[in-house]
């Protein structure tokens, strides 16, 4: 069952956590769980949007760990890449003129909508908004990485990723009060698969020069020839 009960040891696996930090972080009310009959039981669905939640504001260490548990889970290659079979031409914009929050969460989903792939873009919208509202999904440096709470499988043919620079900085609420400029929207249709992408996006940010490098370019394929080469480097550097 895709959003079922977990106990200690799912949940520690599922989040790519020994079992003794979690329960940890269960004792202190740090994660999502209840106690039934004297045991921590975890949902699936409260941990992923919890840790979605987490991601842009975890450490790198973290996020190699999510990176590699998910890797693991999904049964895929140590060498797989995550980002780059999700980026398209159509869905990559390196002068967007959007000038507000609302605009550009517009402007993202107009994007994608140009890849024939999003049935539901309105509700995809109104998911990206509200999970904003709850907390941005802005990191320092001035770059997002807006995202619904949950996959939804229902929005969209196959998983995406919208890549767009505004030709000016938004206010979006990044923790070190910087203008933002540089967006990464993506959604997924099942929820470790999510995370991984969330997760590989952040390590590839943290990691890389990625957003310096897209400011200093107009062209959308050069955009995704330089986000594909930062991808490879990550993973190389982790083999």
């Amino acid at each position: 069952m895709p959003y079922g009960q977990m106990n200690l040891a799912q949940a520690a696996s599922f989040l790519g956590l020994e079992v003794r930090r979690v329960e940890r972080m269960a004792q202190r009310g740090e994660v999502p769980c209840q106690k039934v009959s004297g045991q921590f039981r975890f949902n699936r669905a409260e941990l992923t949007e919890w840790l979605g939640q987490r991601m842009v504001s975890h450490s790198t260490e973290h996020h190699e760990t999510v990176d590699a548990g998910m890797q693991l889970h999904r049964q895929r290659p140590a060498d797989e890449l995550v980002v780059t079979p999700l980026l398209r031409p159509e869905a990559i914009a390196p002068n967007l003129s959007s000038r507000t929050r609302t605009s550009v969460l517009r402007d993202l989903i107009a994007l994608a909508g140009e890849t024939g792939l999003v049935f539901d873009g309105e509700g995809l919208l109104e998911a990206l908004i509200q999970r904003e509202d709850l907390c941005s999904t802005a990191m320092e440096a001035g770059v997002a990485i807006p995202h619904p709470r949950r996959p939804m499988p229902y929005a969209l043919a196959e998983p995406i990723i919208v890549v767009a620079r505004t030709v000016q900085g938004i206010g979006f609420g990044a923790p070190d009060g910087r203008l933002t400029d540089v967006f990464f929207m993506t959604c997924a249709k099942d929820d470790r698969h999510h995370l991984h992408v969330l997760a590989r996006l952040c390590r590839i940010l943290h990691q890389t020069k990625l957003c310096d490098r897209i400011r200093e370019t107009h062209s959308a394929e050069d955009i995704m020839q330089i986000t594909q080469e930062c991808e490879r480097n990550v993973v190389a550097d982790s083999l």
